[in-house]
């Protein structure tokens, strides 16, 4: 891994409350991430299944972790079992844990290779009676691969039919919503990065540019960073491309007089940034688009200061949807008939800002979070108002990552990159 260490505390203090909430007699079990195939030999670049992670600071492929909180031998309290290395894997592959750097890693203290698994598990599984798996119940998956999580609870479970299962997931959406002070220093050096990268970009943009080029600058500054690179498939959208949400391809040449929306992020640690910004190709905003971009901006302050602990995430974007209608009937886009109008179900402001303003953001860019509880201190979210033209030929939308407080305003993790429209132009055109 390319990143500073975290420190094990974490992992130790995440496991610690996990099991707190775990049921008497039961074990919890978490698999790491296959290496998916492209094709021949080609794989994709390893990712860590964010709950391992979350729980052993563990990143590596064909890892799995054990929870026994009630095991009769302490030292099976915890457990990794890890690929066993060797000279020939170091020479072909390269480092892999050591039953020691693996303690440095997670604090966990009883490790053993992978091909003890099942005389070790069968051991375990006649002294407890529930067994904890993990799923993917996030409400945004849409998961059609099988998993290696998958394939070990559909093998557990006919290997062990008689115990009862309980789900993970329930315990986790809580303990990975609210962020850890550990944590929010990772997600921090993660909008840092993101920072250099898009100061980068305001030095290198100008008429004629390609998008993918802007992509290529900004993945320059991550990687040089200790970044492993995006923390999602990067948005860089000029013109009319910023009117499809989800944009790409990254592929059309920057015109003069365009704006250019990125919807960018650095990862750092298996932690996500998540930023939005819109800037002029030319280095100055037209009249029309600055009124637009200050108008979102108003409603980015706004909207980040109701980010307080006891507010509801749907009622928050009812609140964010009337200062967005507010705001575009002074733009001119709506008139009182279409608010007099509109289908309570698809507010009139829909036609310009169709999505929502806010989600949880931490080791994945969507997180884990408890949508229909009230929000809570040191819980992370992203606020991301945008307005979106077709028949002007462009789209806006700014976004920074925050920290909920136990009072007063949030902390912005952005709060140094440049949001401004003048700043924008200044340093666009040093």
């Amino acid at each position: 891994m390319r990143y500073q260490p975290i420190k094990k505390d974490l992992f130790i203090k995440n496991r610690k409350n996990f099991m707190a909430q775990m049921k008497p007699s039961s074990i919890a079990i978490f698999n790491s991430n296959d290496i998916y195939p492209i094709g021949a030999d080609s794989t994709i670049p390893f990712q860590q299944d964010r709950n391992l992670y979350f729980l052993s600071g563990i990143d590596q492929d064909s890892s799995i972790l054990l929870l026994f909180p009630d095991a009769p031998k302490e030292k099976h309290r915890e457990i990794l079992f890890l690929t066993e290395t060797n000279e020939h894997i170091a020479v072909w592959e390269g480092e892999k844990y050591t039953k020691e750097k693996a303690f440095e890693a997670s604090g966990v203290k009883t490790v053993y290779w992978l091909k003890d698994l099942h005389k070790v598990l069968h051991e375990i599984m006649s002294q407890c009676d529930t067994v904890y798996i993990n799923t993917n119940e996030h409400y945004r998956a849409n998961v059609e691969t099988e998993t290696r999580e998958t394939r070990f609870n559909k093998w557990l479970l006919k290997k062990y039919p008689a115990h009862q299962t309980a789900k993970s997931n329930p315990i986790l959406q809580r303990l990975r919503s609210v962020k850890d002070p550990l944590e929010i220093e990772v997600m921090q050096q993660a909008c840092n990065i993101t920072e250099k990268g898009f100061r980068r970009i305001l030095d290198f943009v100008k008429p004629g540019v390609w998008e993918y080029e802007i992509e290529a600058e900004f993945m320059h500054e991550f990687l040089r960073n200790r970044s492993r690179g995006f923390s999602y498939t990067p948005i860089v959208a000029s013109g009319q491309n910023a009117n499809v949400l989800h944009y790409i391809e990254n592929k059309m040449q920057c015109k003069e007089g365009e704006l250019i929306l990125l919807d960018v992020g650095a990862e750092y640690a298996n932690y996500s940034s998540d930023m939005s910004r819109t800037i002029p190709v030319s280095g100055r905003f037209t009249k029309r688009q600055k009124e637009v971009y200050n108008a979102i901006n108003k409603v980015k302050n706004l909207a980040q200061d109701m980010l307080v602990p006891g507010t509801f995430w749907e009622q928050y974007h009812v609140e964010v949807g009337k200062l967005m209608t507010s705001e575009l009937l002074d733009l001119g886009l709506l008139d009182k008939a279409d608010v007099q109008n509109e289908d309570p179900d698809w507010p009139a402001y829909k036609k310009y800002f169709m999505h929502g303003t806010s989600h949880h953001i931490g080791l994945d860019t969507h997180d884990y979070g408890i949508l229909h509880e009230p929000m809570q201190a040191n819980q992370v979210f992203t606020v991301e108002p945008g307005i979106y033209i077709p028949a002007e030929g462009f789209g806006i939308r700014l976004e920074d990552d925050l920290v909920i407080q136990e009072k007063g305003s949030p902390v912005n993790l952005m709060g140094n990159i440049p949001i401004e429209a003048e700043e924008i132009e200044d340093l666009m055109n040093q």
